[in-house]
């Protein structure tokens, strides 16, 4: 098979890395790919959003199957362009890719069909927002309804922040139309956790928990980011939460769309809060998690393209996933000054040292392979640069080996959060 998967960070040059070893396939490209992609595909200089170039090179190549990574050519109906040729392709359409694209969407999916979630109301005028939010108690969450790279969902600890967020987000319009509308939710207080499930329409097939840590600083503190680091799976769900999980949110969403005559097709991402060991669903995304599929894969032991097309093709119902009983964990080493302002270009040192460890996997985000006189070497070319990933018996092993291994790491700037796993092993304590 030929493949071609879209997109450009550490998620998608583990989704390569993982299909690299699929006897299924033949040859990979990534639009537009990495320094770490370059390694073992063919990057070819598409943006994920130029869906034309991408219709285009996938016709003209013969490529057997697309697999996208990120969510806004998802939003924009890649899929359904791309199924208009006849070509198969992972990823929900256009219709159901809303459940990210549009939180009002998802939010009012979530009601309609009584999947648990904090308490909302949607708001078009800023003023009318603010009036609102004056009544309500402290801490709040505001959200932009669309898309905003993982950084249009603020937690307000006052009024004066929460009347900010508003402000922000739909008057000084820092995220653009996405600012057009807002959600305003009550704060939930829990462990958070995700889930992401193959969905083919009709079947559910889960991926073993994970954990995300958004915020930039340790403690979670600090602005929110696109995500700094992950382990799977997640202690704080159990086989209970588990079970409510699939109950209560994952199969009423499938089969209320199914009712509604929206079929989803794909990967399904449900950001949860658990309390009290009940689910609440925090958001949806349709795609794979940036960096949790990077603590997922390596665990992985079904063959991935298998289970892409059996998605594609409707027979999930076949497919049963193996899984190594280790513990995965992920680092994400960033540029100093991300998430906000960054410099690029900077000499990545040491990844000689670690390529060769064993169960220590790099995944690179936002990097760039320079070739010149002689010599090849990655510099820096995004906010997240790198993901150092380890396996381990358990939780502390895999932490120790990761953090281990980041020591032989260096560029310029260099910042990673010193406490992805904690929270794992506090829940354990």
């Amino acid at each position: 098979m030929r493949v071609l998967v879209v997109g450009g960070g550490g998620r998608e040059h583990a989704l390569t890395w993982k299909i690299r070893q699929s006897p299924l396939v033949e040859e990979i490209w990534c639009a537009p790919g990495n320094g770490g992609t370059a390694s073992i595909a063919q990057n070819i200089d598409i943006k994920p959003t130029d869906i034309k170039s991408l219709l285009d090179f996938t016709l003209r190549e013969h490529i057997d199957l697309t697999i996208v990574g990120p969510e806004a050519p998802l939003v924009e109906g890649i899929v359904d362009k791309f199924e208009e040729k006849s070509l198969k392709i992972f990823g929900p359409k256009k219709d159901t890719a809303l459940l990210e694209g549009s939180k009002v969407f998802a939010k009012e999916i979530m009601r309609k069909f009584n999947i648990p979630t904090a308490n909302f109301e949607v708001f078009n005028s800023a003023s009318v927002a603010k009036d609102y939010l004056r009544k309500k108690d402290i801490p709040i969450v505001i959200k932009a309804d669309g898309l905003a790279g993982g950084k249009g969902v603020i937690v307000a600890e006052s009024k004066k922040e929460a009347e900010k967020a508003v402000d922000l987000i739909m008057v000084e319009k820092k995220f653009g139309i996405s600012g057009e509308k807002v959600v305003i939710e009550d704060y939930l207080k829990g462990e958070e956790a995700s889930i992401l499930a193959f969905i083919d329409g009709d079947s559910v097939v889960p991926l073993v928990s994970s954990q995300d840590h958004k915020a930039v600083f340790d403690n979670d503190r600090g602005p929110n980011t696109g995500g700094m680091g992950a382990y799977a799976p997640a202690p704080v769900v159990t086989d209970i939460v588990f079970e409510k999980i699939m109950k209560k949110i994952f199969y009423p969403l499938v089969n209320g769309l199914k009712k509604e005559g929206l079929l989803y097709k794909g990967i399904l991402y449900a950001g949860l809060m658990i309390k009290d060991n009940h689910p609440y669903v925090l958001e949806f995304n349709v795609r794979f998690g940036d960096p949790e599929i990077q603590a997922i894969l390596p665990k992985l032991r079904t063959d991935l393209v298998e289970i892409i097309l059996a998605t594609v093709d409707s027979k999930l119902k076949n497919v049963c996933l193996e899984w190594d009983e280790r513990f995965c964990l992920c680092v994400v080493l960033a540029s100093g000054g991300y998430p906000l302002s960054y410099t690029k270009g900077k000499e990545i040192l040491g990844l000689e040292k670690i390529n060769n460890k064993e169960d220590i996997f790099v995944f690179h985000a936002g990097t760039r392979r320079i070739s010149e006189k002689g010599r090849e070497y990655f510099v820096t070319n995004g906010g997240r640069v790198l993901n150092i990933v380890g396996l381990g018996l358990n939780i502390k092993e895999a932490q120790e080996k990761v953090y281990r291994a980041i020591k032989d790491v260096y560029f310029d700037n260099m910042h990673y959060r010193r406490d992805i796993g904690s929270k794992a092993l506090n829940f354990l304590s």
